[in-house]
């Protein structure tokens, strides 16, 4: 299998080579980096809701840095919804850097400087497109 040329995929294919599911380490380090939002998902039935949530953050993602075909809408989709459950949006924008830092993590040497970077222009193009939403 070739490496993507995407250093955001990139970032996730490593990531895959070494942990089979994200979930845990990511709610693991959403929780901890944000106490208040232990308290924002039910607990019967939770997992499921915290892996399909991850799963399609992880694909608009990959979209968003990638061809943007469409699925990167649901970023914009979601800000709607989660404005609807009184999400803070400082609180959504901050789950997208989650996920990097617990790539970083995973990562360890291999998290280079060119995905550094990517990571943190494309984090920036989504704080972006959040502030300027409108609902």
């Amino acid at each position: 299998m070739t490496a993507s040329s995407n250093p955001i995929e990139r970032s996730f294919e490593i990531a895959a080579e070494r942990c089979e599911d994200l979930t845990p380490l990511v709610y693991r380090r959403l929780h901890g980096e944000h106490p208040e939002t232990i308290t924002m998902f039910r607990t019967e039935g939770s997992e499921l809701v915290k892996g399909s949530m991850l799963a399609l953050t992880i694909d608009a993602i990959l979209d968003f840095a990638g061809p943007r075909t469409g699925h990167f809408r649901m970023i914009e989709c979601e800000i709607s919804s989660h404005d609807a459950y009184g999400t803070p949006r400082n609180l959504f924008i901050a789950f997208f850097g989650v996920i990097a830092g617990t790539l970083r993590e995973l990562l360890g040497t291999d998290w280079s400087p060119e995905i550094d970077l990517a990571w943190r222009q494309m984090l920036g193009e989504i704080e972006m497109m959040v502030s300027q939403c409108t609902t």
